[in-house]
């Protein structure tokens, strides 16, 4: 894990959220079906990227959430700050029979631009780095194996190097009840996904 200097305290309990998903009415937290995996990725702010899974069909639920720093349960306003460490993120639970991790996957790499570092665009910060937390070894095995194609594609499109972060999970942390599915409850909110136009191959 990357070490962050000076990263703030936090707190030893969980901050409110909610308790189900706006859109399907499922339970935002475990257990879920034994069938389901768990994935985390961060792509900037994590209002679209939630959006754009809980769509995908396969995926159970969504949740957004801070994982990849150091601060343990903490604030929006103490990620914004860029003390925590951690990324704006979105849990997607999907039952991969449905869906596989490489249409997941997929979906990542084309609806974002994984080349800008500690920023989405006009978002700028390590809250809205690009990111994949893995929670078993096979998905992070296609991770790395999608970046290394989507990176041949980029450079083929004279785009530059990939800085994905994707390493195994340590700590998902629910945001507030307010971000949680900000855009159906707010239709007309801000979304600052915008991929790169280049397609990602897939297994």
């Amino acid at each position: 894990m990357t070490l962050f200097a000076g990263a703030l305290k936090g707190r030893d309990t969980p901050i409110s959220t909610s308790d189900t998903h706006a859109v399907n009415g499922r339970s935002l937290h475990p257990p879920f079906p034994q069938a389901c995996e768990v994935i985390v990725l961060g792509m900037g702010c994590f209002w679209g990227v939630e959006l754009l899974f809980w769509q995908q069909p396969g995926v159970f639920v969504t949740a957004a959430g801070y994982a990849g720093g150091q601060t343990p349960h903490p604030t929006y306003e103490e990620t914004c700050t860029g003390r925590t460490g951690h990324a704006e993120v979105v849990k997607v639970v999907y039952d991969p029979a449905v869906v596989s991790i490489d249409t997941l996957l997929k979906t990542f790499w084309e609806n974002h631009d994984p080349t800008q570092g500690n920023r989405q665009g006009n978002d700028i910060g390590s809250q809205y780095r690009s990111i994949i937390l893995t929670t078993r070894q096979a998905q992070k095995n296609a991770a790395e194996q999608s970046a290394a194609a989507f990176q041949a594609s980029l450079s083929a499109a004279g785009r530059g190097d990939i800085t994905t972060e994707i390493r195994p999970l340590a700590q998902f942390y629910y945001a507030e009840g307010y971000h949680q599915q900000y855009l159906a409850k707010n239709p007309g909110g801000y979304c600052g996904l915008k991929g790169t136009g280049v397609r990602c191959p897939t297994a």
